[in-house]
């Protein structure tokens, strides 16, 4: 029982010193405002989770001073002090988020690039690699060998289902 305890206890201290030890470098001095998607300090612009944990700017004086005058009157801010307060925190709007990237015509042409390889790879070979077809796959060697078959009475099937 005292095992479990102490292992539990342990385990947690671990967690937290791994957490610190990664908070420092990869955050620096940005604010940790939240959980977050998954519980560590990092930013992610999610549609779904909308709320990262740390905010996207690192603090500046200049956006130190907007913080301060936000937690006053927010009629007395301007359009472009809200919008510098914005992207301090939040990287991207819903907007940008969702816009379309256009990464679909680069994986379309490389489709096609590879198809195209591919086929220019099977007319390289049909012409150049692989010698000519013999004679007897011509249609009429191949009806002439079957009539030959049929007098000869080769693997004739027998059975129920023979018909003559």
């Amino acid at each position: 029982m005292a095992g479990r305890l102490f292992a539990n206890h342990l385990r947690s201290v671990i967690q937290i010193q791994r957490c610190g030890l990664m908070t420092v470098d990869r955050i620096g001095n940005r604010d940790v405002v939240g959980y977050g998607f998954n519980g560590e300090p990092s930013y992610l612009d999610r549609t779904d989770f909308p709320c990262p944990a740390v905010r996207w700017k690192e603090n500046t004086s200049d956006i130190m001073a907007l913080r301060e005058k936000e937690k006053g009157d927010w009629k007395k801010l301007s359009i472009e002090e809200k919008k510098a307060l914005y992207r301090a925190s939040f990287r991207q709007t819903f907007s940008e988020i969702d816009a379309p990237t256009g990464e679909w015509k680069g994986i379309l042409g490389l489709s096609f690039i590879v198809i195209s390889a591919g086929v220019w790879l099977y007319i390289y070979f049909k012409i150049f690699a692989y010698p000519e077809m013999p004679e007897t796959f011509s249609l009429e060697r191949r009806l002439a060998q079957l009539d030959r078959m049929k007098k000869l009475d080769m693997n004739p099937i027998e059975g129920p289902l023979a018909r003559k």
